[in-house]
């Protein structure tokens, strides 16, 4: 399945009852394009005690992260149509918490999913983000000789915002891989790139944690605007639509609240796994 053209590989799990440690070990060779199935990540969907399901992320080199708002609307339209719940509204449980999807449907099929991202978290032990207790709001760091400015906010999982403008012609792949993996980020970070055209349009370049640049990252759009808001670049309590490469997503965000996020998903194929990629 596709958000967006961030694409995962879904593994029914409610169906195919594996083990999830086998899962999780084959999922670099399962997400290697033209080697594998080919994907930004794994998904296991399985049962939860505290909700109706339970969704794991696996990064394409492996990792597990905590929170993927792409992967989230992705298996919300799955269970949906595949008549594992017949509600509008329901919780799915995450490494980061039960996060809420409420459906829009088009006749029998599911035309979008909005969900409720949570409160964003800017404490840096929280995120977390080396050296002192802080709000890393517009903060300098240097790569190679050259200052970005940046400003670290976790939804769920780690996010590094970067405004600049003329996005397209900066070498923003390189930064964000040096950023990925800077020891100021402990547990390693997504880095959104961000250009903002006005008050509720921005652009958004993705360098995902684990994977590299993507066409989109739902946490990311989501983190992206509450920079923005924060750093005064973007109208609080406003629609915000982000431009990624894949897609538009809508954001929405009041401060001390919680974040929305709408967005598209859509089936590409299906199949079966006869043999796993050695």
């Amino acid at each position: 399945m596709q958000g967006l053209g961030n694409d995962f590989i879904i593994i029914d799990n409610i169906e195919s009852k594996m083990e999830h440690a086998g899962l999780v070990a084959f999922a670099p060779q399962l997400c290697r394009r033209h080697f594998g199935i080919g994907a930004d990540g794994l998904v296991i969907l399985d049962t939860s005690t505290q909700a109706p399901f339970q969704m794991r992320i696996i990064n394409a080199d492996g990792s597990e992260a905590e929170m993927c708002g792409n992967a989230i609307r992705c298996l919300a339209k799955y269970v949906w149509e595949r008549g594992y719940i017949q509600d509008l509204y329901f919780d799915f449980e995450t490494a980061s918490g039960l996060k809420n999807v409420s459906l829009s449907l088009s006749g029998r099929k599911v035309e979008a999913v909005r969900v409720d991202m949570g409160e964003p978290v800017l404490d840096s032990k929280r995120i977390p983000l080396s050296g002192p207790p802080r709000r890393a709001v517009n903060e300098k760091i240097v790569l190679d000789d050259e200052e970005l400015y940046f400003t670290a906010v976790s939804m769920g999982n780690p996010h590094c915002v970067v405004f600049m403008q003329d996005l397209e012609n900066k070498p923003w792949k390189r930064w964000g891989k040096a950023l990925e993996i800077n020891p100021l980020f402990p547990r390693r970070t997504n880095v959104e790139f961000v250009e903002v055209k006005n008050s509720e349009t921005i652009i958004v370049k993705v360098w995902e944690r684990g994977a590299g640049p993507t066409l989109a990252c739902g946490t990311g759009a989501c983190a992206a605007v509450v920079a923005g808001v924060i750093n005064g670049h973007l109208r609080p309590a406003t629609d915000v639509y982000a431009h990624l490469p894949g897609g538009i997503l809508k954001i929405s965000w009041v401060k001390g609240e919680k974040v929305y996020m709408e967005g598209p998903a859509e089936e590409v194929f299906s199949g079966e796994i006869g043999e796993i990629i050695k």
